[in-house]
Parts: structure tokens; sequence; C-alpha cells
């Protein structure tokens, strides 16, 4: 397979923007003739859906996943393909001013030496679900230390039914670290009342209540003046905001929520967490083992700081626990990335040929997900 960043040498700069045009040929297929897309089967309804879809290729640096939502339209999408390029090792990793770059080169299904061998901390993850399924939910994670709860999902009319879950959660793991994440289902005045309601259970932070940076930050000041110790995340507001120094200017959160595909690659990665200022916890997007992979080697280069250990611990539990909530992935059980006591290792992930074929597409699903992948490769050259 051909390697970009050998046969277009000097084009890519690593130290470029992350939106900045790649030199690529005029179509993907030229450098990448081994894509798969998978269908992966869901152990609940998560985010709306029961099944995930998947694109996979292999570059020099070893397998990448490019996974965008299928609502996303192609401006959106295009920087989750430059992150998979990057991962793949077809585009050189934007380094980040703060740290050295790798000790080695990368070779096909290595991470760089400095977090080879390492693990890191996860959380487990509870839709939106019945009092009745928590249990069997959190079975599946074993012993983690941390559970991030979905609420909000049909905005605060869900409130009731999120309420009997975490009260069942409480009663079950009444010492586990609890995170929220309403995915901006909110109003601020919503918000408000549903913080006042999930006080009770003792939460490590509460992510993105409400859509918009302005709305996190009057938020904040609200909950500050009512006397409710709530500390707030950022995401969706992270990942989508042009100038990521604004939430922290503004006081809009005091952690930001970080994943590799969103942001454009590990790199941008820790640009945004180096440009913020604020402590990170890395989160999945719904990804197979491949994807996830990238998440832990982020998540092992994170900058550990005083502000860090005081709302997150010494050892932060990041969002890559999500392996189980599929029934299946693109490796044997025993080679996924799901958690075992708490944790996953840093390693890279090449997918079993069976298990590429069983999970399959129908050819007219591999045929949108190519003319997607074409559609962002064009929009990144450019």
């Amino acid at each position: 397979m051909a390697d970009i960043a050998r046969s277009h040498p000097g084009t890519v700069d690593p130290e470029a923007a992350a939106d900045a045009p790649l030199d690529l040929p005029d179509r993907f297929d030229e450098v990448m003739g081994d894509l798969h897309v998978v269908r992966l089967p869901m152990v609940t309804r998560f985010r709306g859906i029961t099944e995930r879809e998947v694109a996979l290729f292999s570059g020099p640096s070893g397998w990448a996943e490019f996974s965008p939502f299928v609502e996303y339209g192609t401006a959106e999408a295009s920087r989750w393909l430059r992150a998979s390029l990057e991962v793949s090792g077809l585009i050189p990793q934007k380094t980040a001013p703060a740290e050295a770059a790798p000790s080695s080169t990368p070779v096909h299904g290595s991470v760089p030496a400095e977090t080879s061998g390492e693990t890191v901390d996860v959380n487990g993850t509870l839709p939106a679900c019945p009092p009745d399924q928590v249990a069997p939910i959190l079975s599946r994670y074993g012993r983690v230390g941390t559970v991030k709860s979905k609420v909000a999902e049909h905005g605060f009319a869900s409130l009731d039914e999120d309420l009997a879950r975490l009260r069942e959660f409480r009663r079950l793991c009444p010492e586990t670290t609890l995170r929220l994440d309403a995915n901006a289902g909110y109003t601020i005045s919503e918000a408000l009342r549903a913080c006042e309601a999930f006080a009770e259970f003792d939460l490590q932070y509460f992510e993105q209540p409400v859509p918009e940076v302005e709305q996190l930050a009057e938020l904040r000041e609200e909950l500050a003046r009512r006397g409710l110790p709530i500390v707030i995340a950022a995401d969706e507001s992270i990942r989508k905001a042009e100038d990521p120094l604004r939430v922290a200017e503004l006081g809009a959160a005091e952690v930001i929520i970080v994943k590799v595909q969103p942001l454009g690659g590990i790199g941008a990665a820790l640009d945004v967490i180096g440009a913020s200022g604020l402590p990170a916890v890395v989160s999945s997007a719904l990804e197979s083992s491949v994807g996830l992979a990238a998440g832990a080697e982020l998540a092992a280069r994170l900058p550990r700081t005083d502000r860090s250990r005081d709302i997150l611990g010494d050892r932060v539990a990041c969002g890559l626990g999500t392996g189980r909530l599929f029934t299946a992935d693109v490796v044997a059980e025993d080679e996924a990335l799901t958690p075992v006591d708490g944790a996953i290792p840093v390693t890279r992930i090449v997918p079993d040929p069976d298990r590429l074929q069983q999970l399959a597409v129908d050819p007219g699903r591999f045929d949108w997900w190519a003319q997607r992948l074409q559609n962002c490769w064009s929009a990144l050259r450019g």
C-alpha cells in the first residue's frame, strides 16, 4: 500500500493548523486499497441507535477507524477523516507544542515508545435505560471505579426516568464515582432544575448540560450563586467551537472532554488541551477497538496537573470502556479493548479478517461509506 507521507514528501507540515489543506491524490483508493465497512450490533439502544457502522483501513502505522455518525455532513466528517489518516500514518501526526516528537517512528501495529505498555483507567457507561437494566449493563464492565450515566435523552421530560435510574445505580454502587452527560439536552432553566435534583448523587462532574458556550458560563454562575457545588464539563462546545480558548476565557467549564476523531487527531487534541489550560478527559465516539486504541494513546499522553488531580484524581478515568456496549467487535473478545479491572492497555489493534467478513455491511452501505470517505478526502484536499 502506498504511503502518502513518503510518496508526497514534505507536503504536510505537522505544525500546520488542523484545518490546513492536505496534499493528497485525487482519490482515496489510489493509496487505500483495504477499506472495510462493518456493522457492530449493540447491547442496548445508545444515542438513539442499536447498531454502529464504522469504516476501517490500514497505513504504515497500523489500522485506523473512520466513523463519523451518519447524520454528520462532509465539513464535520472530514475532520474525523483527518484524524484517521494521522492514526494510520498516511499523514504525519501534528506535534503538540508542549511535547517532543515521538522517540521513534511507529511501525505497523505499534504505538509511540513513550506510551507503549501503559494502561489507562476507564469509566463504565450507563445508557438511558430502565432501572432493572442498570445491574446487567454495569456487570459487563466488571470492576470500575467511575461510571458515566447518560441523562436527558428526551430533554427535561426524561428527568423522572433519569432519577429512577440514578437512584438504582447509587443503591448498587454507593462508593463509585459518578459523572453525568446530558449531550446538551437542556435549556438553562431546565439544567438548573436538573442540577438541583442531581445534587443528591455526589457528582464528579456534569457534562454539557446546555448547548452553547455562553449558556455553560451562565449556568456555572447561577450554580455558584445558588451554592450548588456541581462541576461543569464541556464536550460538544470544545470539539465544535472554532477557538477552544473561548470556553476557558468565559469560565464556561472546569473540565473538557476530548475525542480523537472529532478534533482531527491526537496532536490536534493535545493542542486543544494545551490551549484551554483545563483538565481533560478522553472519551470515545462509540468506536470499535481500533478507534478506542487511538483514544487510549491520547489518554496516556494527557498532561497531569494539580488542577486535574483536584477534580479528577491521580489517574483520570477516561470514557474508553464503550467496547462493552457492543455484542461483537472486529477482533476476538479476548483481544478487544474492553476494560479489565477498570483499565485498558495502550496498544494498536489489528482487525481479525474473519470478523471483518462476518460483520461486513451490504454492498449498498459499503458504497455509501466509500462515497462519503471520498467526499471528505476531497474536502481535505482543499
